[in-house]
């Protein structure tokens, strides 16, 4: 039988283990990226270290940029990887030339949630500038809306990198991502081919 004081422990490590809980949640920014194919978009994403969850589809804007564009939205920890190591990542692993429209479908652009991200992106876009030309054409928008893309297509490099698409678009990026970030790079024990 437990005593009154073991019940009383249990339920305040219950309760710390939550405030726990909230405060990693709330050290979680959520930003959105498009360029190109959110089939890739996504693949890039998903073996950085810090990035908790990936989600494809797409992303919307305001006015005048809020047209529907391929994306992917991201939850990551700013204490594990930056936004602008990440925006880094996304500058040098698309091509802002091939099929670009900048309103539409494949607009390379970084999706923030508040003015703080948006600053920081600016910040990093115009620094990237000099040696990235993708940074040229990549607008910083204001994430306003997402809409998942069909169950079949989520985890697409994930539920089987074999297919003809992932060897021939996603494995390059993931390569350079291992060589040139290499340190942010999950482990292959994470689940990561």
């Amino acid at each position: 039988m437990r005593s009154t004081f073991h019940v009383a422990a249990i339920e305040r490590e219950k309760r710390n283990a939550i405030s726990l809980d909230r405060m990693e949640r709330m050290s979680m920014e959520t930003a959105g990226f498009g360029g190109g194919c959110h089939w890739c978009t996504e693949g890039v994403f998903q073996i950085l270290r810090g990035v908790s969850e990936v989600h494809q589809g797409f992303l919307q804007s305001t006015a005048p940029d809020d047209a529907w564009a391929e994306g992917v939205v991201l939850r990551f920890d700013p204490g594990i990887i930056s936004l602008d190591i990440l925006i880094e990542v996304h500058l040098r692993t698309h091509s802002a030339n091939s099929g670009y429209t900048p309103n539409g479908r494949y607009r390379s652009a970084v999706y923030v949630a508040d003015a703080n991200q948006r600053h920081q992106a600016g910040t990093a876009i115009t620094r990237l500038g000099k040696e990235v030309d993708t940074a040229a054409r990549t607008k910083v928008l204001l994430l306003a809306g997402f809409r998942s893309s069909e169950e079949r297509y989520r985890n697409y490099y994930r539920t089987d990198p074999t297919r003809p698409f992932c060897r021939r678009y996603i494995d390059p990026k993931l390569v350079a991502i291992r060589r040139d970030f290499a340190r942010h790079v999950l482990s292959e024990g994470d689940g990561v081919r």
